[in-house]
């Protein structure tokens, strides 16, 4: 009897020992959630722990609270969570800029222009410069593009700037132009002053549009430090946890090095240098930069310009304009050059490439200096028109598209226009460009595009607008499913950015990046989405919205 009762004291004690056994501590648990982890199985979860800022382990409710207590407890309340959204194309500085410019998106007429450039004017009127940026003659009803007469009437002194939609052309008045010393005789390299007789209109075009953007003045580092954070806030409210800035001069990524160290910038910033001839080889020679949220291992070359301002170099001349063909912005033994000299570093190498002719160079080169299984992940940005026959030049350089899904919907209503029956098949074809490559980085060319990463979500998998047209989608054969555009905003953005190991997926070790939507964008209607609203947003597993 007293063994028995020695035995039953022994294993209620054992009970009692392993019944308060001690939780392990962490910095925060979330649970009750359908967790989309976007690993190597797609798998979903119902709760993960956060410890130092990265995901310590990811499983059950019942796994995760059994083994872990925190003073921090997120009841999701069975709502959808997900990585942090990332961007793979992006121009950060250009959104924070373009808090204190003109927005002209939308504008019907050269008429509406006028007057959302007056009322800016009224509100500041102690600017040297009035700087807009958005307008689309696409959208009014004569789609040739406009000349400064009506701009000048109203801004005789003033110097106005007033950029294109996609960034490649501009609107400039008379003020402006005179304290560029815009030439009478002659064109840039690469760029177009559009003139009547020898009179420039005020249209310029790609490299054109340095001769006037080189006198404005910049704002001060002060009021550029505000609008980047300000543009960081308003990315974290859509979702965006990391962005790949594309395109950055020396002087702001100096800027960014500066903010990352003083702990003002939150947001992962994968910051592509804008090519320079004449310094690329500086950089070069001083290494990649990788440092907590902010890396820079790139380069971005843009060969061409946008389809929507006959800048893209196509192989034919444009449907609707047979004297015209693009151009390239560097001559083509200038990149072949640089391409082969990068090819030697450490860098990667990101280059713009809309027209057919100029992806097909391009493509060429790089697998020209690429072996079939290369690391360097090297990208060709939008790849918007691409001949069939060079699509397996993806495939035999381990190249990556990176593409923004909303280009297609936005463009789709002119796009035949200019490149006809037959070219606009392979335009924005992104399913073949998936099928060929492996994989998709998706962003948004922001703010060429809305900066909501679900506006891109919903143009990959509807290939509609906003208003759900066309009725079954532009070119529906390449849409992309629901999982394959996840993908394309999480894990193949980070992979695109050598940040697999640290981004893109809910994963043991990973940062803690992720948010908390409304209601589940791979389940809703399709209609649905881009009305979804963002719940919360966290970074290294901070809550930053």
């Amino acid at each position: 009897m007293k063994t028995l009762i020695s035995l039953l004291l022994s294993l209620s004690c054992l009970s009692l020992f392993i019944g308060c056994k001690e939780k392990e501590r962490v910095d925060l648990i979330l649970h009750h959630a359908t967790v989309y982890t976007v690993d190597s199985t797609f798998s979903l979860q119902q709760a993960f722990a956060v410890k130092n800022g990265k995901f310590l382990d990811i499983g059950s409710n019942g796994s995760i609270l059994d083994k872990y207590e925190s003073e921090h407890m997120v009841d999701a309340k069975n709502q959808p969570v997900y990585p942090g959204l990332y961007d793979a194309h992006c121009h950060f500085f250009a959104l924070a800029r373009g808090l204190h410019q003109v927005n002209l998106v939308g504008a019907s007429s050269m008429k509406e222009v006028i007057e959302r450039v007056k009322n800016f004017q009224a509100k500041f009127p102690n600017d040297a410069w009035i700087l807009g940026h958005g307008w689309d003659q696409n959208l009014w009803s004569d789609k040739s593009f406009p000349n400064n007469k009506e701009l000048n009437a109203a801004f005789p002194k003033i110097p106005v700037y007033l950029s294109r939609i996609d960034g490649h052309a501009a609107l400039a008045n008379d003020a402006a132009l005179q304290l560029a010393h815009i030439p009478l005789h002659g064109q840039p390299t690469g760029g177009l002053i559009v003139k009547a007789g020898n009179i420039p209109t005020g249209i310029l075009i790609d490299n054109a549009m340095d001769l006037v953007q080189q006198k404005i003045p910049p704002p001060s580092e002060l009021r550029l430090t505000e609008f980047l954070l300000e543009a960081e806030r308003a990315c974290f409210s859509v979702g965006l946890t990391s962005l790949a800035d594309a395109g950055l001069s020396i002087e702001e990524i100096d800027l960014l090095k500066k903010l990352y160290k003083q702990n003002k910038l939150k947001i992962g910033e994968y910051a592509m240098a804008m090519l320079d001839t004449g310094t690329f080889k500086e950089l070069v020679k001083a290494g990649v930069y990788d440092r907590g949220q902010l890396t820079v291992r790139s380069f971005k070359i843009v060969a061409d310009g946008a389809l929507g301002s006959r800048g893209a170099c196509l192989l034919q001349p444009y449907s609707d304009a047979s004297t015209e063909q693009g151009f390239l912005l560097l001559k083509p033994t200038t990149l072949d050059t640089i391409i082969r000299e990068l090819a030697q570093s450490n860098f990667q190498v990101n280059v713009h490439a809309i027209g057919d002719s100029t992806n097909r160079f391009i493509l060429h080169t790089f697998n020209r200096y690429l072996s079939e299984n290369n690391k360097k992940r090297w990208r060709i940005e939008h790849a918007q028109i691409v001949q069939p026959n060079d699509y397996r030049l993806f495939t035999t350089a381990n190249l990556i598209p990176s593409v923004q899904p909303s280009h297609a919907t936005s463009d789709m209503h002119w796009a035949k226009d200019r490149l006809g029956n037959d070219r606009i098949q392979y335009a924005y074809a992104y399913k073949q460009l998936l099928r060929a490559a492996g994989s998709l980085a998706l962003g948004s060319d922001f703010p060429v595009e809305d900066i909501n990463p679900l506006y891109q979500f919903h143009a990959a998998v509807a290939r509609t607008d906003k208003n759900g047209k066309p009725v079954g989608g532009f070119q529906i054969e390449n849409a992309l499913t629901r999982e394959e555009a996840l993908k394309g905003l999480t894990r193949w953005a980070a992979y695109a950015c050598f940040q697999d190991e640290k981004k893109g997926s809910i994963e043991k070790g990973k940062q803690a990046d992720f948010i908390q939507l409304e209601k589940d964008i791979m389940q809703i209607p399709l209609n649905e989405i881009r009305n979804t609203k963002v719940q919360q947003t966290w970074v290294a597993g901070k809550r930053v919205y």
